[in-house]
């Protein structure tokens, strides 16, 4: 069972990226997902979420109208769309299988995590 993320880098502020979430050794189209980011020196945080029946999306505020979150069921992917990116999207962002409501992505013990991939916004 493993989440790869991918798709990180380095980019100058106004930019794009698209992260991409691929599973293995599961269904991710069988369960809600979401991206968690964490700065230096932060606490990890929600960033979005899909619900896994209805594709119903959660975003946090610092965020909406520039992120796009998403999956390809015939993939097994989870993205997320990054656009007009600022220095304070700066973070490694982690894909993980979650509970999406309201209130955003809740992860519990039995969830899957994906390996972390480094985003830079900096000119």
């Amino acid at each position: 069972v493993q989440l790869q993320a991918s798709g990180g880098g380095l980019v100058q502020p106004g930019g794009s990226l698209r992260l991409s979430c691929v599973a293995s050794g599961f269904t991710l189209n069988y369960y809600a997902a979401g991206w968690f980011r964490q700065a230096p020196g932060k606490e990890r945080e929600g960033v979005s979420c899909i619900s896994s029946s209805d594709d119903n999306t959660y975003y946090v505020d610092s965020v909406k109208g520039r992120f796009t979150i998403s999956r390809d069921r015939s993939k097994n992917t989870l993205y997320l769309q990054m656009d007009s990116l600022k220095p304070e999207d700066t973070a490694v962002y982690y894909c993980a299988t979650a509970f999406c409501g309201r209130l955003g992505p809740s992860p519990t013990s039995l969830d899957y995590w994906g390996n972390g991939t480094l985003v830079t916004v900096s000119s």
